[in-house]
């Protein structure tokens, strides 16, 4: 059995456009919005492959109407964001991000899994990234083969003895230094991580149409174009 792992999609269309994979079963683990200019299409994707989906950060502000405070970094590029998807998705889709359960378990096959965004202890905001006692002390009264999870934004596989937790890096924003379009797949129960291009001056375009401020987009421009440097 083939499962498709997604995290971190962001609203960039053009990234998510390009996985071309079969598979039995579609998990993604939050913040399908945000960041990005294109959420619709990104959300009726998600929709029609019938995915297995847990609520990431920015999907629960996106659809709590939360105002990003503004700033600096990632947090200027989502007050500018965010008040556009609220002028792009419609009630239902915002009733559909609400809707979205913050941890999940699911069995593909033989083996179990188990769907967090960021980490049971606080599913929608602790980054951790590669601390296995950490991950264990998080993970003590978790039972499942395979504990999947996003928002730090780069890929990764740990393996804890009892169970293992896969990154499977951002779809629509890497983090590492690679700014392809990064996911994962676990096909009988082995993980590989796969890395694809995609047109990113699309994604950079398509923020420029919608009107982003010159000092947002040159942040925006370099996080796609680089895997995550700031300019």
């Amino acid at each position: 059995m083939k499962v498709l792992l997604l995290a971190d999609i962001h609203s960039n269309w053009p990234a998510l456009s390009v996985i071309d994979e079969d598979f039995d079963e579609c998990l993604i683990v939050g913040d399908l919005v945000d960041y990005g200019i294109d959420p619709t299409p990104c959300l009726e994707w998600a929709q029609r492959s019938n995915a297995t989906i847990v609520r990431g950060n920015h999907d629960h502000a996106v659809a709590q109407r939360v105002s990003a405070k503004g700033g600096s970094g990632f947090r200027a590029l989502a007050a500018w964001s965010r008040p556009r998807h609220w002028e792009l998705l419609d009630a239902d889709h915002l009733s559909w991000l609400a809707r979205l359960p913050v941890t999940c378990h699911v069995t593909v096959g033989d083996h179990t899994f188990f769907l967090v965004h960021a980490t049971p202890r606080d599913p929608l905001d602790e980054y951790l990234l590669y601390d296995i006692d950490a991950w264990k002390l998080r993970l003590e009264s978790v039972n499942a083969d395979f504990v999947c999870v996003g928002h730090t934004h780069i890929p990764a596989e740990l393996d804890l003895g009892t169970l293992t937790v896969v990154n499977p890096g951002s779809v629509g924003q890497p983090r590492d230094g690679d700014p392809r379009c990064s996911f994962a797949v676990i096909n009988d129960g082995e993980v590989e991580h796969r890395r694809v291009e995609y047109d990113v001056e699309a994604a950079i375009a398509s923020l420029q149409r919608a009107g982003i401020d010159d000092a947002t987009f040159a942040l925006a421009a370099s996080v796609l174009r680089t895997g995550g440097r700031f300019p």
